[in-house]
């Protein structure tokens, strides 16, 4: 069984509020778990403090003292198997760029699009609503 058990919650990292919010209540919407963070400082502090997360999504351009990418990077050496979703409304990184599996989504995110990764990632049925 993976180390990311579908009760253990999403941590959503993004330093505009509002996204944050957003994408909070859609994650809620369908079932998930969510923790928020506004920065990579702030989601390193809760990742210590959890037993487990069941995905990290995470913006590319925040504050702090690194990147969503950098965030990524050290997520997938000490969480291997959490499923890892990178977005950005800037950027589109480059091939080799992400951790190997991650997935990265353009903003602004449909529901649609986020139910098919979260699908992909095998923390929703495809029949959730």
């Amino acid at each position: 069984m993976p180390d990311h058990p579908r009760s253990s919650p999403v941590l959503v990292v993004e330093d505009d509020g509002l996204i944050r919010m957003d994408l909070a209540d859609l994650l809620s919407d369908m079932g998930l778990a969510v923790i928020e963070a506004g920065n990579a400082d702030q989601a390193l502090k809760v990742m210590d403090t959890l037993p487990a997360i069941s995905a990290l999504l995470t913006d590319i351009d925040m504050p702090g003292s690194m990147n969503g990418i950098e965030l990524a990077h050290l997520t997938a050496t000490r969480h291997p198997t959490c499923p890892l979703v990178i977005i950005s409304g800037r950027y589109n990184p480059a091939d080799g760029t992400l951790p190997d599996g991650a997935v990265f989504l353009s903003k602004p995110i449909s529901e649609q699009m986020l139910k098919r990764t979260l699908t992909a990632m095998k923390l929703m049925t495809g029949d959730s609503e």
